[in-house]
């Protein structure tokens, strides 16, 4: 059988690389071997899979880069994405570079495009369980903004657009790492541990981008990308407690207190991402797993234990490199 080829960009960022590993020694719809075309920027990059994965130098923010990256392949999964303050760098690799993979896949006639976007394209909360669109986008930063100026280039080019919540497991350096902090900072139960969050394990976001990578049928559109049931944060913070990870909680707080505690304090993190994780942002996400058939799995806090040993590891460095600098 002719192999199935994927362009995967971003295989080497958190989500990017999850996708690879599931990718790598799985099947396409017919049956046949998947082949992957890993895009790189530097030439040092060295990617785990052997023989199934071919690494092709590229920078999104050179299209001349790109010339016949995408041609001969079936799928392309674009998972990169700038994270950062720096408003131009967001432009120019979030919508500039969006635009010119997305133009060059359509040159090249590939017939499934997955997009990774992200649900903070909505803004500040609370969001009750929302559908897709059933408010206006209002992100508040620079990278929010520019990742929801490049959904435009991906639509048009008739990609599905998969708007993650918040995504665990090992290679996240932001979720728990912030939890952690704030625990720390802000020690009462926020909110009576009430609030409800659209989470979703890393390995099972990758599931299912492969999915729909593979997909004998193509499947378009914007969709939410969490495990359909969402967890309240008493939950999540008593099972990261139990793993060791974030602080038991001393006492409950309402939403004026947590910030007065957060206010008396400096850290890493500030009210943005306090009200990330203390209320509610929920969003729909069965359709996507119901169109891709494909079983979500027993959710993110089941999936813990195969992360912890990595969050522990990738914490203490981070306290360790604190300490050495002050």
């Amino acid at each position: 059988m002719r192999p199935w080829t994927v362009v995967l960009t971003g295989a080497t960022g958190f989500i990017g690389a999850a996708v690879l590993r599931q990718l790598t020694g799985c099947a396409a719809a017919d049956g046949g071997p998947v082949r992957v075309r890993a895009v790189v920027r530097r030439a040092d990059v060295v990617l785990p899979g052997g023989e199934a994965v071919a690494q092709v130098r590229a920078d999104l923010t050179d299209p001349a880069s790109l010339t016949g990256v995408l041609e001969g392949a079936d799928a392309l999964v674009h998972a990169v994405s700038y994270v950062g303050k720096d408003a131009e760098r967001c432009a120019a690799v979030n919508v500039r570079g969006t635009a010119a993979v997305m133009a060059a896949a359509r040159a090249a006639g590939v017939g499934r495009i997955v997009h990774l976007s992200t649900a903070a394209v909505y803004g500040a909360g609370p969001h009750h369980g929302i559908d897709v669109d059933e408010i206006a986008p209002a992100p508040v930063s620079a990278a929010s903004r520019s990742r929801l100026a490049a959904e435009e280039p991906a639509l048009d080019a008739g990609a599905l657009m998969l708007r993650p919540g918040l995504v665990l497991g090992a290679g996240d350096r932001w979720v728990v790492p912030a939890f952690a902090e704030l625990a720390e900072r802000v020690p009462p139960e926020w909110l009576g541990g009430t609030g409800l969050q659209s989470l979703v394990d890393v390995g099972d976001l990758a599931r299912l981008v492969v999915a729909a990578a593979t997909a004998p049928d193509a499947v378009r559109g914007v969709h939410h990308a969490a495990h359909p049931v969402p967890v309240s944060t008493g939950r999540l913070r008593a099972a990261l407690s139990a793993h060791g990870l974030v602080a038991p909680a001393r006492g409950s707080a309402d939403w004026q207190q947590c910030r007065a505690l957060l206010a008396r304090s400096q850290g890493r993190y500030g009210e943005r991402q306090l009200e990330l994780l203390a209320q509610d942002h929920r969003y729909l996400s069965e359709r996507i797993w119901q169109l891709l058939a494909r079983d979500p799995g027993p959710g993110p806090l089941a999936r813990l234990d195969g992360a912890a040993a990595w969050y522990r590891g990738f914490m203490a460095g981070r306290q360790g490199a604190l300490a050495g600098s002050s």
